[in-house]
């Protein structure tokens, strides 16, 4: 994926910009004694402002779905009706088709691990004889957790309405439970494929659209769930969102992963306020834009960070040098986020509007 261009905006303390030589001594001792040398008054000034601060970090990504995995073979066979890319397979639809027979989606979240039949009992029968119902073939049909004579009755109903033999058991191979509707991301076996037991033959994911970015393994305070997200699509709309967690980047069998991590970085899963609707209509294939805010600080005082003065003595801290007239003082000064070049300050006695000295450029 593309690196943005936007970098880091101003993310920092003041004892980095020390470091970078961005604050100056004050001559003052913090007590509001004028400033010393010349006239006392500074190079230049600065208003002090009330503004929300904001520590984000903006990069490249791209529309995706939610919840990749891969779906795989349950037997051995032929492919002879592959999955069909982009499409949205519902309840009682075919993902694919091997030697000539559906593999039908249903849904509930236990999977199909073996052949059911009558006589058996279990989560799967039951999670079996609810999609029976709710697929119109209930009649008579005691939904529980016994395979009996009604669920072999209500099995033959549909399997001759998918123009399979009617025997009343469901095989091995023959359904994929899912929790709900999916969409067909990629076809990994084409048309007359053969594949084995346990062979991906389809990448599936939720409906359910995300943006999906890459981040520098540096950034992964940005990566919690539920840091909040601003994301610019590739029509120009902006809307936010939220972390849902981190994805195995691609290339790693496509399925997902709780670290999320690679050697190019961490890949993030972002989910979009307002669900489908948010990305709909929009260009896939462009590249979106995405803004992490890790820390936000709204209507607090903040002065260039040019302006904040490391004072000398024992008590050290900072300060402002703040000009009235033709005349300054030193006031102590309380310090906190960086951000966009500014900082956060606090005091007795400081307010919006005040003039305070920087250094020149």
């Amino acid at each position: 994926m593309r690196r943005s261009t936007t970098a880091l905006l101003a993310l920092g303390t003041v004892t980095a910009a020390v470091a970078g030589g961005v604050l100056f001594l004050g001559a003052g001792d913090g007590t509001g004694s004028p400033g010393k040398g010349g006239d006392g008054l500074p190079p230049a000034t600065a208003t002090v402002v009330r503004t929300d601060l904001v520590l984000s970090r903006t990069v490249d990504g791209r529309i995706d779905f939610a919840q990749r995995r891969a779906v795989k073979a349950a037997v051995e066979g032929t492919v002879t009706v592959a999955a069909a890319e982009g499409r949205t397979v519902r309840r009682g639809e075919a993902l694919y088709e091997l030697n000539d027979k559906p593999v039908t989606l249903l849904y509930g979240p236990v999977p199909a691990f073996r052949e059911m039949k009558k006589g058996h009992r279990g989560s799967d029968v039951l999670q079996l004889e609810r999609n029976l119902r709710d697929l119109g073939y209930g009649a008579g049909l005691y939904v529980d957790t016994e395979y009996g004579e009604d669920t072999e009755a209500a099995v033959k109903r549909w399997q001759k309405h998918l123009n399979r033999e009617t025997t009343g058991r469901v095989g091995r191979g023959d359904v994929v439970f899912q929790p709900g509707e999916v969409k067909v991301v990629s076809a990994d076996a084409a048309l007359a494929d053969q594949v084995g037991p346990d062979a991906p033959v389809l990448t599936i994911a939720s409906t359910r659209p995300v943006v999906r970015a890459l981040l520098e393994q540096t950034d992964g305070a940005l990566t919690a769930r539920g840091t909040k997200v601003e994301v610019t699509l590739p029509s120009g709309k902006t809307v936010s969102g939220k972390v849902a967690g981190t994805v195995r980047p691609e290339g790693e069998d496509g399925a997902e992963g709780g670290g999320g991590g690679g050697q190019e970085g961490i890949t993030v899963e972002v989910v979009l306020d307002g669900g489908s609707r948010a990305a709909s209509g929009e260009d896939a294939e462009a590249t979106a834009s995405v803004t992490f805010v890790s820390e936000a600080r709204e209507g607090v005082l903040a002065v260039p960070v040019e302006a904040v003065v490391a004072l000398r003595g024992e008590n050290g801290g900072y300060g402002l040098q703040v000009v009235k007239g033709g005349t300054s003082e030193m006031i102590r000064v309380e310090t906190g986020m960086t951000a966009d070049g500014r900082i956060e300050v606090s005091g007795a006695g400081l307010r919006a509007g005040m003039k305070v000295g920087v250094a020149k450029p």
